[in-house]
Protein backbone atom coordinates (compact mmCIF):
# COMPACT_ATOMS: atom_id res chain seq x y z
CA UNK A 1 0.00 0.00 0.00
CA UNK A 2 2.87 2.59 0.81
CA UNK A 3 4.39 1.96 -3.08
CA UNK A 4 0.51 2.77 -4.24
CA UNK A 5 0.27 5.74 -2.14
CA UNK A 6 3.96 7.20 -2.94
CA UNK A 7 2.75 6.27 -6.90
CA UNK A 8 0.34 8.61 -7.08
CA UNK A 9 1.91 10.74 -4.90
CA UNK A 10 5.13 11.23 -7.08
CA UNK A 11 2.97 10.71 -10.54
CA UNK A 12 0.60 14.23 -9.21
CA UNK A 13 3.61 16.05 -9.05
CA UNK A 14 5.05 14.71 -12.20
CA UNK A 15 2.00 15.53 -13.64
CA UNK A 16 1.71 19.44 -11.66
CA UNK A 17 5.52 19.46 -13.05
CA UNK A 18 4.99 19.10 -16.84
CA UNK A 19 1.34 20.95 -17.21
CA UNK A 20 3.36 24.23 -15.93
CA UNK A 21 -0.15 25.41 -15.09
CA UNK A 22 -1.20 23.89 -10.97
CA UNK A 23 1.78 25.77 -8.69
CA UNK A 24 3.43 28.35 -11.09
CA UNK A 25 0.15 29.65 -12.01
CA UNK A 26 -1.25 30.24 -8.68
CA UNK A 27 2.51 31.89 -7.45
CA UNK A 28 1.80 34.17 -10.84
CA UNK A 29 -1.78 34.96 -9.18
CA UNK A 30 -0.94 35.31 -5.82
CA UNK A 31 1.82 37.92 -6.76
CA UNK A 32 -0.84 39.72 -8.84
CA UNK A 33 -3.32 40.07 -6.21
CA UNK A 34 -0.53 41.19 -3.58
CA UNK A 35 0.98 43.66 -5.81
CA UNK A 36 -2.47 45.27 -7.31
CA UNK A 37 -4.20 46.00 -4.23
CA UNK A 38 -1.62 47.90 -2.64
CA UNK A 39 -2.22 50.27 -5.73
CA UNK A 40 -5.70 50.53 -5.45
CA UNK A 41 -5.98 51.20 -1.49
CA UNK A 42 -3.15 54.33 -2.06
CA UNK A 43 -0.19 55.51 -0.36
CA UNK A 44 -1.57 54.62 3.40
CA UNK A 45 1.04 52.46 4.08
CA UNK A 46 -0.58 52.48 7.84
CA UNK A 47 -3.85 51.07 5.96
CA UNK A 48 -2.07 48.69 3.95
CA UNK A 49 0.18 47.16 6.64
CA UNK A 50 -3.05 46.58 9.27
CA UNK A 51 -4.79 44.45 6.38
CA UNK A 52 -1.95 42.72 5.19
CA UNK A 53 -2.32 39.68 6.40
CA UNK A 54 -6.15 39.74 5.04
CA UNK A 55 -4.52 40.47 1.55
CA UNK A 56 -2.09 37.67 2.09
CA UNK A 57 -4.91 35.29 2.94
CA UNK A 58 -7.57 36.04 0.17
CA UNK A 59 -4.99 35.97 -2.54
CA UNK A 60 -3.62 32.59 -0.99
CA UNK A 61 -7.22 31.16 -1.06
CA UNK A 62 -8.64 32.76 -4.92
CA UNK A 63 -4.42 31.21 -6.06
CA UNK A 64 -5.60 27.48 -4.85
CA UNK A 65 -8.73 27.71 -6.19
CA UNK A 66 -6.92 27.60 -9.99
CA UNK A 67 -6.45 23.98 -11.30
CA UNK A 68 -8.44 22.74 -8.50
CA UNK A 69 -10.71 21.74 -10.84
CA UNK A 70 -8.24 19.11 -12.48
CA UNK A 71 -7.68 17.45 -9.27
CA UNK A 72 -9.89 14.53 -10.20
CA UNK A 73 -11.53 15.47 -13.53
CA UNK A 74 -8.21 14.60 -15.45
CA UNK A 75 -7.95 11.52 -14.32
CA UNK A 76 -12.16 10.84 -14.76
CA UNK A 77 -11.49 11.70 -18.70
CA UNK A 78 -8.68 9.42 -19.33
CA UNK A 79 -9.94 6.34 -16.88
CA UNK A 80 -7.15 6.40 -14.46
CA UNK A 81 -10.12 7.03 -11.48
CA UNK A 82 -11.18 3.41 -12.27
CA UNK A 83 -8.11 2.40 -11.90
CA UNK A 84 -7.59 3.73 -8.63
CA UNK A 85 -10.67 2.47 -7.55
CA UNK A 86 -9.89 -0.91 -8.76
CA UNK A 87 -6.25 -0.88 -6.84
CA UNK A 88 -5.81 -2.02 -3.59
CA UNK A 89 -4.66 1.23 -2.07
CA UNK A 90 -8.07 2.16 -0.58
CA UNK A 91 -9.88 4.99 -2.41
CA UNK A 92 -9.21 7.62 1.42
CA UNK A 93 -5.30 6.75 0.63
CA UNK A 94 -5.29 7.66 -2.95
CA UNK A 95 -7.47 10.78 -1.85
CA UNK A 96 -5.15 12.11 0.51
CA UNK A 97 -2.26 11.34 -1.79
CA UNK A 98 -3.59 13.48 -4.38
CA UNK A 99 -4.77 16.07 -1.79
CA UNK A 100 -1.08 16.07 -0.24
CA UNK A 101 0.28 16.62 -4.52
CA UNK A 102 -2.00 19.53 -4.20
CA UNK A 103 -0.95 21.12 -1.27
CA UNK A 104 3.04 20.77 -2.20
CA UNK A 105 2.68 22.14 -5.67
CA UNK A 106 0.15 25.07 -4.83
CA UNK A 107 0.13 26.01 -1.14
CA UNK A 108 3.23 25.21 0.25
CA UNK A 109 5.04 27.34 -2.51
CA UNK A 110 2.70 30.21 -1.13
CA UNK A 111 3.47 29.65 2.11
CA UNK A 112 7.32 29.88 1.51
CA UNK A 113 6.30 33.27 -1.08
CA UNK A 114 4.75 35.18 1.92
CA UNK A 115 7.54 36.42 3.75
CA UNK A 116 8.88 38.22 0.79
CA UNK A 117 5.20 39.28 -0.55
CA UNK A 118 4.74 40.84 2.95
CA UNK A 119 7.07 43.21 1.91
CA UNK A 120 4.25 44.71 -0.93
CA UNK A 121 1.81 44.82 1.82
CA UNK A 122 4.56 47.03 4.35
CA UNK A 123 4.21 44.14 7.06
CA UNK A 124 6.74 44.81 9.53
CA UNK A 125 9.29 42.43 9.87
CA UNK A 126 8.96 40.28 13.18
CA UNK A 127 5.39 39.43 11.64
CA UNK A 128 6.58 37.97 8.48
CA UNK A 129 7.64 34.65 9.43
CA UNK A 130 4.01 34.50 11.69
CA UNK A 131 1.94 35.24 8.85
CA UNK A 132 3.81 32.72 6.81
CA UNK A 133 3.83 30.25 9.55
CA UNK A 134 -0.49 30.89 9.49
CA UNK A 135 -0.56 30.08 5.74
CA UNK A 136 1.56 26.99 6.64
CA UNK A 137 -0.43 25.18 8.79
CA UNK A 138 -3.43 27.06 7.21
CA UNK A 139 -3.50 25.84 3.36
CA UNK A 140 -3.94 22.17 3.88
CA UNK A 141 -7.48 23.22 5.32
CA UNK A 142 -7.59 24.87 1.80
CA UNK A 143 -6.80 21.72 -0.39
CA UNK A 144 -8.75 19.43 1.15
CA UNK A 145 -11.87 21.16 1.49
CA UNK A 146 -11.08 22.17 -2.45
CA UNK A 147 -10.50 18.08 -2.91
CA UNK A 148 -14.01 17.36 -1.48
CA UNK A 149 -15.78 19.34 -3.65
CA UNK A 150 -13.18 18.57 -6.66
CA UNK A 151 -14.67 15.05 -5.97
CA UNK A 152 -18.16 16.24 -6.28
CA UNK A 153 -17.73 18.15 -9.41
CA UNK A 154 -15.15 15.37 -11.62
CA UNK A 155 -17.71 13.82 -13.72
CA UNK A 156 -18.64 17.69 -14.69
CA UNK A 157 -18.09 18.63 -17.74
CA UNK A 158 -18.26 22.59 -16.46
CA UNK A 159 -17.60 21.38 -13.00
CA UNK A 160 -14.81 23.99 -12.82
CA UNK A 161 -17.48 26.90 -12.38
CA UNK A 162 -19.33 26.03 -9.85
CA UNK A 163 -16.07 24.04 -7.96
CA UNK A 164 -15.66 28.10 -6.18
CA UNK A 165 -19.29 28.34 -5.01
CA UNK A 166 -18.90 25.00 -3.14
CA UNK A 167 -15.68 26.01 -1.64
CA UNK A 168 -15.55 29.41 -0.93
CA UNK A 169 -18.13 29.32 2.12
CA UNK A 170 -16.47 25.98 3.66
CA UNK A 171 -13.50 28.03 3.89
CA UNK A 172 -14.33 30.80 5.89
CA UNK A 173 -13.73 29.74 9.25
CA UNK A 174 -9.80 28.99 7.87
CA UNK A 175 -9.68 32.13 6.65
CA UNK A 176 -11.51 33.90 9.96
CA UNK A 177 -8.51 32.23 12.61
CA UNK A 178 -5.86 32.60 9.59
CA UNK A 179 -6.49 36.49 9.42
CA UNK A 180 -7.19 36.40 13.21
CA UNK A 181 -3.92 34.90 13.91
CA UNK A 182 -2.18 36.91 11.36
CA UNK A 183 -3.13 39.79 13.27
CA UNK A 184 -2.28 38.56 16.30
CA UNK A 185 0.97 38.68 14.79
CA UNK A 186 0.91 42.54 14.44
CA UNK A 187 0.20 43.02 17.91
CA UNK A 188 -3.05 42.24 18.49
CA UNK A 189 -4.96 42.35 21.53
CA UNK A 190 -5.50 37.88 21.83
CA UNK A 191 -2.52 35.91 21.89
CA UNK A 192 -0.73 34.46 18.67
CA UNK A 193 -0.80 30.95 19.52
CA UNK A 194 -4.77 31.22 20.13
CA UNK A 195 -5.96 31.21 16.78
CA UNK A 196 -2.84 29.49 15.57
CA UNK A 197 -3.97 26.42 17.12
CA UNK A 198 -6.98 26.46 16.20
CA UNK A 199 -6.11 26.99 12.78
CA UNK A 200 -4.11 23.87 13.40
CA UNK A 201 -7.03 21.85 14.21
CA UNK A 202 -9.14 23.32 11.18
CA UNK A 203 -6.20 21.77 9.01
CA UNK A 204 -6.31 18.21 10.61
CA UNK A 205 -10.68 18.41 10.67
CA UNK A 206 -10.04 19.25 6.88
CA UNK A 207 -8.24 17.09 5.85
CA UNK A 208 -10.05 13.99 7.59
CA UNK A 209 -13.22 15.23 6.91
CA UNK A 210 -12.17 16.32 3.01
CA UNK A 211 -10.49 13.11 2.75
CA UNK A 212 -13.48 11.03 3.62
CA UNK A 213 -15.94 12.89 1.49
CA UNK A 214 -14.30 13.18 -1.55
CA UNK A 215 -13.90 8.96 -1.42
CA UNK A 216 -17.78 8.74 -0.65
CA UNK A 217 -18.59 11.03 -3.97
CA UNK A 218 -16.04 9.37 -5.90
CA UNK A 219 -17.34 5.82 -4.86
CA UNK A 220 -21.05 7.12 -5.62
CA UNK A 221 -20.09 8.99 -8.77
CA UNK A 222 -18.65 5.29 -9.72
Amino acid sequence: MTSAFLAILKRDLALASRAGGGGELALVFFLTIVVLVPFALGPDLNLLSRIGPAILWLGALLSMLIGLDRLFQGDEEDGSLDLIRASVLPLELAVLAKGLAHWLTTGLPLALAAPLLGLLVALPGEAMLPVAATLLVGTPALSFIGAGAAALTAGLRRGGLILPVLVAPLTVPVLIFGVSAANAALGGTIPFATPFLILCALSLAAIVVGTLAAAAALRHSA
